[in-house]
């Protein structure tokens, strides 16, 4: 049955889906690492792709950016196609002085200032935490591909942070005790939704700016570098 943002027919996609904010990202991923990989969906450019990856049925998914995009693709994908777990690849800016960029974050728990769910389900939590199960996984299969991930919480922002117009406000303002070490967009959106449906989510992002050390990498290098996150997700599931 397909919604109005996913013409995919019920089965067509994977009950393991991975997603990525970037459809070219996804294509990319389709056809470097799936086998029979098969356009299912193209509704706004949104590409999502069902194949196998060594013998196993995946979808692999854009969710756009931004927690209102994510929230409509998860959402679709846990109620409306049974998804049992998604797992997010994408990137993030670093707010400590220990990360790098290419640096792989593991997230735990994210925070946000976002109406989300509020808005969706009446429910004015702010924190949102990622699956264990599936965190013991990726960190299960990062150690025996010599992987180094970090694992943190995060902030799940409304807008582009380097954007923010006082920084320093925004970082006051939030739980001391968060201990954030990376900032994101989508992340809250799909941990509140796996919890509201009881399905599983995690997410894995790449270090491509940092906040204290003022780099970043530009858009062609951030589209080319997250091989070692991909092999690590698709190697979890």
């Amino acid at each position: 049955m397909p919604t109005a943002h996913n013409q995919a027919q019920k089965g067509e996609i994977a009950k393991t889906v991975i997603m990525s904010g970037d459809p070219l990202r996804i294509k990319a991923i389709a056809e470097k690492y799936l086998e029979n990989a098969r356009l299912v969906n193209e509704i706004r450019n949104i590409y999502a792709y069902t194949g196998t990856y060594k013998g196993k049925e995946v979808t692999v998914m854009a969710h756009g950016m931004g927690i209102p995009s994510m929230g409509i693709y998860a959402y679709e994908l846990f109620k409306f196609y049974d998804v049992e777990k998604i797992i997010r690849l994408g990137s993030c800016g670093a707010y400590i002085e220990d990360l790098n960029l290419l640096d792989i974050i593991l997230v735990d728990k994210s925070y946000t200032e976002s109406n989300f769910a509020y808005t969706l389900n009446n429910d004015n939590t702010k924190m949102a935490i990622s699956s264990d199960s599936v965190n013991k996984q990726i960190e299960k299969v990062a150690k025996e591909k010599n992987i180094n991930i970090v694992k943190g919480n995060v902030f799940s922002t409304d807008c582009f942070d380097w954007y923010i117009t006082d920084l320093n406000a925004f970082l006051n303002r939030l739980p001391k005790d968060l201990n954030a070490i990376a900032a994101e967009m989508e992340s809250f959106a799909l941990f509140y939704l796996a919890k509201m449906f009881n399905r599983e989510a995690a997410c894995l992002l790449t270090v491509v700016d940092s906040h204290y050390k003022k780099e970043e990498l530009s858009a062609i290098e951030r589209q080319k570098s997250l091989d070692d996150m991909t092999i690590l997700a698709l190697d979890s599931i």
